[in-house]
This record gives structure tokens, sequence and C-alpha cells, in this order.
């Protein structure tokens, strides 16, 4: 398996668009749960990372990879349609909560293993360039949005915006099964 450098930009370009656009959505989100379920979730998070990390002398392959950096985007296809369907409460804020818990299980391997697969310093330089760019477009891009929307409720913007989420996160998603190609 080899990874396409450009669509990996692109991917990682996307991805970061997708940060900046979401960093408003979380609080609001997030905000019908109790504090405890942050020690909750962080405690799950570390025992997580740490059983990943004990797999790495078999999952650190470009295969693996591939696989969790899909499975990755595909969860947040899913933490995104859950907020978009089911209606907003306590238990879809502790989904999503969940959702992006899961997600930043992988953060730690993600890293070391682009580290790893992608270590060519130019490129290296362009992945954190190009990540810098596209959360600085999001995050500028949801302020316009939210400015946009500012005679709605919180819970309206976050809302609205979750459809613009969602189309960004199928792009991410498209660009990096196609970073991911078969030799």
């Amino acid at each position: 398996m080899n990874i396409n450098h450009n669509y990996y930009l692109l991917y990682r370009l996307f991805n970061s668009i997708f940060l900046g656009l979401s960093i408003g959505t979380v609080m609001t989100i997030y905000a019908p749960l109790q504090p405890s379920i942050y020690s909750l979730g962080g405690i799950a998070l570390a025992l997580g990372m740490m059983a990943l990390a004990l797999l790495y002398e078999k999952i650190l392959t470009i295969e693996w990879f591939a696989f969790f950096s899909i499975l990755v985007e595909a969860i947040m296809v899913a933490v995104i349609l859950i907020f978009l369907i089911f209606i907003f409460d306590y238990k879809t804020a502790l989904m999503i909560y969940i959702g992006y818990q899961l997600t930043f299980i992988f953060g730690g391997y993600l890293v070391r293993a682009e580290t790893l697969f992608l270590s060519d310093p130019n490129m290296l330089k362009k992945i954190d360039i190009v990540k810098q760019i596209g959360t600085l477009a999001g995050m500028g891009f949801g302020y316009l949005v939210y400015q946009i929307l500012n005679e709605k409720s919180n819970i309206e913007q976050v809302y609205d915006m979750h459809y613009l989420l969602i189309l960004v996160q199928i792009m991410v998603l498209f660009f990096v099964v196609r970073a991911f190609r078969k030799s």
C-alpha cells in the first residue's frame, strides 16, 4: 500500500477545515453533560490510548494506518448524523462525546504513523502548513456563518452548522480513502 501525497494533503486540509468549523459547536453540544462525565471520558481515553500503544508492534503498519485513518473519519460522519437525526438532549450529547472520545483514542497513533510513513521533512512541513491553513479557514468561515446566524439560538446555529460539517466531512472521508492506495 502507498500513500498518494496529493490526496493526503487534501485530506489533512479538509480535516483541519472541519476542525476549525466544529470548534464552536462542541461547547453548545456538551452543555447538557455533567462535569464528572469529562473525568470518566478522560479515564477511558487514557486507557484506550495505552491499549493501542501496547499493540504498536503489530499495528504500526501502513495498512493499519490507512484503516484507522478511515475509521476515525467514518466515526465523525456517524457523530454528525447522530446530531442531525436525533432530538438534541442529554443522550445525544453523550453519544457525540463518546464518538469524539473514540476518535481521540487513535490520535496519538495517527500522529506517530503519519510521521513514520510520511517521514520526508518537506512532506511533514507541507502537512503542518496545510493543517494550519485549514484550521484558520475553518475558524474564519465558522465565525462568518455564526455572524449570519446570530439571530437564532445557539443550538439552532449549531444545528445549521452541522449541515456544512457533514458536507466537509464527506469530502474528508473521500480524500482519506483516495490517499491510501494499493500498490
